[in-house]
């Protein structure tokens, strides 16, 4: 992964490949002319203080994301600016929003591929910025190559034969090394990143060689090495114990499912927070067969999962003072003779049956199985994640997830959570009367309702299974999980690993005493 490293060292004086700086839109009178971020005094000067007319004649305008490379300015050691778009200027005496430079990095990282070193000097306010830009820089130097062909044996920085490796090093200028609050901003970035992508990793992985068994074992590795409790039930305990969701969705398949429980505890912990992941590492559909041209991504159906397991291991890096458990619901869902059939009644781990109506309407009945289990311990609060519904990709697109609660005052916690770390998120409703919907002639309740509203009726669904008088969230990520699209900002094409950094928030604020 990208190294990150802190310099006072002036920008002229730098070995480096490059120098990252920001320009935005002006904002002064409302002209829109182009203006150099601060941070970027040095390499502006050594221009005479002429680059943003230099950056505007090679068609610069300080748009979000935009790159824009030149010749650095005669004596400087890198041979390299990138200029990138942060956007509109701020108002005077207001700076850049975290958000904006954590994608303004990113782009820069992503444009800086196959590099061995670039310096970022963007705007720095203060330790939040710094982490911000760090975040940014390792997010979007992220490169997934692991199944290319890498060719010699060689070969130089494992770069891929047809490809180029990520930045190796990204220095941020600016700061202060020896500052208290800069070193944790940087190492928050670093452990933050670094299990962001693993989860990366994970999602992208294709799914012949992650089945929930390769899945649990993953786990159990980085358990052992982060000093995290771990617990994994197979298909044997989890017939035993009675987990009739998780065993019913992986009935089908020649890999068995399980369910990893992840203890991380802290000596001065005074709550506890549990995570839950929808962890399909493939989604047929089952009996009820996804059409053509829906099954080529559904690898990315563990992405709760991995976001879950990438949460708790960042919490136990940063030795948060919270006590923090996640359960992975680990299951293939495919079609065979032995897969359950629509009809088929599950009676689930907490006792309630449940009719299958639809098998494409797994990833609830996984989670309904963990959410009982996670009620046991009285947590302070549940957490779920998960790809679990097409239809909340059409309320809210493909960047932003959708968050439900048995309480409002968390859901709005939650949703404040993830727009301070800078995932796009939406408060949604659980009406009442969507529930009349998933009656059951035969069951306690059926998997499907309404087809209107349904990620609110998967959400209605959920909350059967949550302990009584337990605080409890559902994150629905369906839309921003997995990027079809072209890289943008720090998110690249494939896997995003939506959702950590908001467990991660929450995380810390419960550590400090400032969620609940």
């Amino acid at each position: 992964m990208t190294a990150l490293t802190l310099s006072t060292a002036a920008a002229s004086g730098l070995r480096a490949d490059a120098i990252v700086v920001g320009v935005a839109k002006g904002s002064a009178s409302g002209s829109g002319d182009l203006v150099v971020a601060p941070g970027a005094e040095a390499v502006d000067q050594a221009y005479d203080g002429k680059l943003a007319d230099v950056l505007k004649t090679l068609g610069a305008s300080g748009a979000e994301g935009e790159v824009t490379k030149l010749p650095a300015p005669s004596g400087f050691k890198a041979p390299l600016v990138v200029a990138v778009g942060l956007g509109a200027e701020p108002e005077k005496d207001a700076s850049y929003e975290p958000e904006a430079l954590r994608r303004a990095a990113g782009a820069a990282a992503r444009a800086l591929t196959g590099s061995k070193k670039a310096a970022f000097a963007l705007p720095v306010g203060d330790a939040g910025d710094l982490g911000a830009i760090g975040e940014g820089a390792l997010l979007g130097a992220y490169v997934w190559d692991a199944y290319k062909d890498k060719g010699d044996a060689k070969a130089k920085n494992g770069k891929a034969k047809n490809g180029k490796g990520p930045l190796a090093e990204a220095t941020l200028l600016g700061a202060k090394p020896r500052d208290r609050a800069h070193k944790a901003a940087l190492e928050r970035a670093v452990t933050v990143s670094e299990e962001l992508n693993r989860a990366r990793d994970l999602i992208n992985t294709p799914p012949n060689d992650l089945n929930p068994e390769a899945f649990a074992a993953i786990a159990q590795a980085a358990a052992k090495e982060h000093g995290i409790k771990v617990q994994v039930l197979d298909e044997k305990a989890l017939a035993k114990g009675g987990y009739g969701g998780i065993l019913g969705v992986g009935a089908g398949s020649s890999s068995a499912p399980r369910l990893v429980k992840l203890s991380y505890t802290s000596s001065k912990a005074k709550k506890h927070l549990a995570f839950v992941g929808k962890g399909i590492t493939y989604d047929s559909g089952g009996i009820s067969l996804k059409p053509a041209g829906h099954n080529e991504t559904m690898k990315c159906d563990m992405s709760g999962a991995a976001a879950v397991f990438a949460a708790v291991v960042a919490a136990a890096r940063l030795g948060l003072e919270v006590n923090v458990t996640g359960y992975l619901a680990l299951a293939e869902n495919m079609p065979s003779g032995s897969a359950t059939r629509p009809g088929d009644v599950l009676r689930m781990y907490s006792g309630k049956t449940v009719e299958v109506l639809n098998t494409d309407a797994e990833g609830r009945l996984v989670l309904a199985d963990a959410l009982t289990k996670a009620s046991e311990e009285k947590p302070d609060a549940i957490v779920d994640v998960a790809t679990l519904t097409g239809a909340m990709m059409l309320a809210l697109g493909s960047r932003t997830f959708g968050i439900m609660a048995n309480d409002d005052a968390f859901r709005t916690a939650v949703h404040e959570a993830a727009e301070e770390v800078g995932e796009a998120a939406w408060p949604m409703p659980l009406p009442e009367h969507l529930r009349k919907g998933m009656e059951s002639a035969t069951a306690d309740i059926a998997n499907m309702g309404e087809r209107m509203g349904g990620g609110l009726v998967a959400g209605l669904f959920l909350r059967e299974f949550v302990g009584e008088g337990i605080t409890w969230a559902h994150l629905d990520i369906a839309g921003p999980a997995f990027n079809e699209s072209g890289p943008f900002g720090y998110t690249p094409k494939g896997g995003t690993g939506s959702a950590v950094r908001t467990l991660v928030r929450l995380a810390e604020l419960t550590a400090a005493g400032d969620l609940g």
